[in-house]
């Protein structure tokens, strides 16, 4: 999944950014958490298997603080979002090296790419064309209980390319531990409720 910020601390400022990529290819959402490296590991093996390229996405906030830069016309906002990009796309490096180095195997061409916007918006926007979009079913940020986070749901119901989500070990052992506590409580509910059943019912 990609990072979920508040969005009252960001602006979105029209600017130029490099062109998407096109043709054959599959997506993939990388923030950083364990569910982005499941789904980053899942799509370099699938591309892998259908001979095209990975293009792994990021997606990322402008500060609104920056949109005083706007106002006044300053060539240092076009600095700023260009450092800013970078250091994204450094870090969406850094996680496909780090998976990469866990698979056997010949491995597809990544290209990292950061973009400016809300995860979900990035995400279809960028997958336009290719053949598939992947996604960690919840990337940093939403509720824990929720077995799919906001950007999954709005990537499978939007996106105009198929879309897998990858749950990570991390999510998988969550939604265990959930389920066992779940199945804790459910034997105390029904002595309960037995309890009050003897205690109300007439005797004869």
């Amino acid at each position: 999944m990609v990072h979920d910020e508040e969005e009252s601390l960001y602006v979105d400022v029209p600017h130029s950014e490099p062109a998407v990529m096109s043709g054959p290819r599959v997506v993939v959402a990388v923030d950083g958490s364990a569910g982005s490296k499941a789904a980053l590991r899942f799509g370099l093996e699938d591309a892998a298997r259908r001979g095209v390229p990975v293009e792994a996405v990021i997606a990322y906030r402008v500060p609104e603080l920056w949109a005083d830069y706007n106002v006044i016309g300053s060539p240092e906002l076009e600095r700023l979002r260009d450092t800013l990009r970078s250091q994204h796309e450094d870090k969406v490096r850094a996680v496909v090296d780090e998976v990469s180095r866990g698979l056997a195997g010949p491995l597809p061409d990544a290209q990292a790419r950061a973009a400016e916007g809300s995860p979900a918006d990035v995400l279809i926007r960028e997958s336009h064309g290719a053949d598939l979009l992947v996604v960690g079913s919840r990337g940093h940020g939403g509720f824990h209980t929720m077995l799919l986070g906001s950007t999954s749901i709005q990537c499978v119901m939007h996106a105009t390319c198929p879309v897998t989500v990858v749950h990570s070990t991390e999510a998988r052992s969550h939604r265990l531990r959930l389920h066992r506590e779940r199945q804790d409580e459910q034997p105390d509910e029904r002595r309960d409720g037995v309890d009050s059943l003897s205690q109300t019912r007439p005797l004869r």
